[in-house]
């Protein structure tokens, strides 16, 4: 006996309520199961590693971690430079504007052109979804928000690429006092926060207050704070060509008091020394080990962190003189990480990523188009890299992505991809079917678990596992055999609704 064929969109609707708030439902469907978040997935340590320190666990990326344990795969994925990294290169290769320097994008493109912006986003979609470099990759990722410039702004057409190179990707895994001076240094930053401007007869104070509230140590300040940074960031600005330089007759001089630091800053010429010594104290600072701990805690841990986790890596964070690797370890090897299994949820952008490779999809064979379709996918859910205008950087908690509206769009990424109707340039396994689960099952139920097992790391509740089948008109005990002409046709809506499930939301 068959059940009688459901609406993918009820289906749909079913598994947005059991998501308990991950999704909202679509129409007013019971949900299938109950159970909360921290139920819905088992706690296998590298599978939960894998979930949050990379854009999604593949089955290479779960067998390298396996042989090498956490500890291993953590002193692997620290030293990103020994990991070959061809196929992403190779792609990479073909967006040479996303790697470029300032000279490089001025020669080649015109003024304010977008290509370089739209280069370098694609270029982030492509390391997310293909570098065997993921922790680097979602490091980066982490601080790119930190230390946002938003890409696609106004006026650093020419030097946001360089940023994300000469600042981000280059410190990632160094240390953040060293990432902050290089930001305050970099033209794109100077440009985005508009400290080029700033002079000693009008100094802006726009990075002067982000750069404590948003960069370092919070909401502390006072607006005297606020004026007396200003005032000893002047003369640090863009020249002529479009690089980074430190004016002297454009700098305040007179003695400053800021959150603690003090500096007679006597002479213009000792101006930038002066603000490099600021940067510095700013990033020791035990506010901002607190606050950018409770932000690294809140991106790969929970979206109300621990106050012991975080009180813990701010310590390691000061004792390590603001080394980011030792905190990046001291989190993922603590008791409240392993405790943490279900406490975050994928942004718009991580289930993209982690979809593409659940499903083994390679890029492009040659040009990029297949990439461009990715991106574009992210531009219409609000969530493309970089592209977030104002400068806290995207949201990083599941109410700011939970709507009804982005989980369709989701669901429909999923089956578009799953089925291969778009983008169609993605290379793909010869029979996706075969790829995910090799041995057919003798039942659909079976098959499904399987699917459920391969793509989110557990099966899924019988009441769900029911409703994805009703869409194929199957029962669980309904008999599968390779001759069952109904499957090729079945197939690719049993693997989105099962990319659909709350399991695989969650990071």
């Amino acid at each position: 006996m068959q059940m009688p064929t459901t609406s993918r969109r009820t289906v749909l609707a079913t598994a947005a309520a059991a998501a308990g708030g991950m999704a909202l439902a679509v129409t007013g469907a019971a949900p299938a199961y109950a159970a909360g978040p921290a139920d819905l997935l088992p706690g296998d340590q590298i599978a939960h590693l894998l979930r949050r320190a990379t854009f999604g666990a593949t089955p290479a990326a779960i067998a390298d971690a396996t042989r090498l344990g956490v500890n291993g795969w953590l002193d692997r994925q620290l030293n990103p430079a020994a990991i070959a990294d061809t196929v992403c290169d190779g792609l990479l290769a073909r967006l040479p504007l996303a790697n470029a320097d300032i000279a490089t994008v001025r020669g080649k493109l015109a003024l304010h052109s977008y290509d370089a912006f739209k280069q370098l986003g694609k270029a982030t979609v492509a390391r997310a979804i293909w570098s065997n470099r993921q922790l680097l990759e979602t490091t980066v990722n982490f601080f790119s928000n930190v230390l946002h410039v938003a890409a696609p702004s106004s006026g650093v057409w020419d030097s946001r690429a360089d940023y994300d190179k000469q600042v981000i990707r280059k410190h990632a895994f160094g240390t953040f006092a060293d990432m902050l001076k290089a930001s305050a240094r970099h033209p794109a930053m100077l440009t985005y926060l508009d400290n080029r401007s700033s002079t000693k007869a009008h100094p802006n104070e726009n990075y002067a207050r982000e750069l404590m509230e948003l960069h370092t140590v919070g909401m502390i300040y006072t607006e005297a704070d606020v004026k007396a940074a200003a005032r000893l960031l002047t003369g640090m600005t863009v020249a002529t060509a479009g690089t980074y330089t430190y004016t002297a007759s454009k700098h305040a001089t007179g003695a400053v008091s800021v959150l603690g630091f003090a500096h007679a800053n006597v002479t213009a010429e000792g101006g930038e020394a002066a603000a490099l010594a600021f940067l510095d104290y700013l990033a020791k600072h035990p506010a901002t080990a607190t606050r950018l701990m409770t932000r690294l805690c809140v991106r790969f841990v929970a979206d109300e962190p621990p106050a012991s986790l975080i009180e813990k890596l701010a310590k390691v964070y000061l004792d390590n003189g603001t080394a980011i690797a030792p905190v990046l370890r001291a989190l993922f090897t603590s008791p409240e990480f392993a405790a943490s299994v279900g406490q975050k949820t994928r942004t718009p952008f991580e289930d993209l990523a982690a979809t593409v490779r659940a499903l083994g999809l390679g890029p492009d064979a040659s040009g990029v188009a297949g990439l461009d379709a990715l991106y574009n996918m992210l531009v219409d859910a609000g969530n493309a890299p970089l592209r977030w205008a104002p400068p806290n950087g995207f949201p990083d908690v599941a109410a700011a992505w939970a709507s009804p509206s982005a989980f369709l769009m989701r669901c429909n990424s999923h089956l578009n991809l799953a089925a291969g109707w778009y983008p169609k340039q993605l290379v793909r396994p010869a029979d996706l079917l075969k790829s995910l689960v090799p041995v057919l099952p003798g039942t659909y139920g079976a098959l499904v678990d399987a699917l459920a097992v391969r793509l989110t790391g557990t099966k899924l509740p019988a009441a769900h596992t029911a409703a994805v089948l009703s869409v194929a008109g199957k029962l669980p005990t309904s008999v599968l055999s390779s001759s069952d002409k109904s499957l090729a046709g079945s197939a690719p809506y049993l693997i989105a609704l099962v990319l659909d499930a709350p399991t695989f939301s969650l990071r």
